[in-house]
C-alpha cells in the first residue's frame, strides 16, 4: 500500500489528531496484516516531532519485529528524515 501524505495532511504535518487517524485507520491495520506500507511524503516540506511521534511510536512498540521490514518511506526532505531518524531511536530505546 502506498499512502500519499498530502492527501491526508497538505504540505505540512502537524496536526496529532490526524497523525493518530492515519496510525489507527491506516498504518496499524497493514501491520496487522503483515502489509507493507509505503508512507509517501511526496509535496510535504516538514513536520513536526509531535506528528511524526503520533503517526510511528505506537506501531514500532506494538510490533517491534517487523515495522522496520514492512514501512518504507519515499520523497522525504531531510528535515523529515530527521525527525523519524529521532523518534525511531527515541521509540526503540524505550522498548
Amino acid at each position: 500500500m502506498i499512502l500519499k501524505m498530502f492527501k491526508y495532511i497538505g504540505d505540512y504535518g502537524e496536526n496529532k489528531d490526524t497523525a493518530r487517524k492515519i496510525r489507527l485507520e491506516i498504518i496499524l491495520p497493514c501491520l496487522e496484516k503483515k502489509e507493507n506500507i509505503t508512507i509517501d511524503f511526496k509535496n510535504v516540506t516538514g513536520a513536526t516531532q509531535s506528528f511524526i511521534h503520533a503517526l510511528l511510536a505506537d506501531p514500532i512498540r506494538k510490533y517491534p519485529e517487523i515495522v522496520f521490514d514492512k514501512i518504507t518511506f519515499k520523497n522525504c526532505t531531510d528535515d523529515i528524515k530527521i525527525v523519524i531518524q529521532i523518534v525511531e531511536e527515541y521509540t526503540q530505546e524505550s522498548l
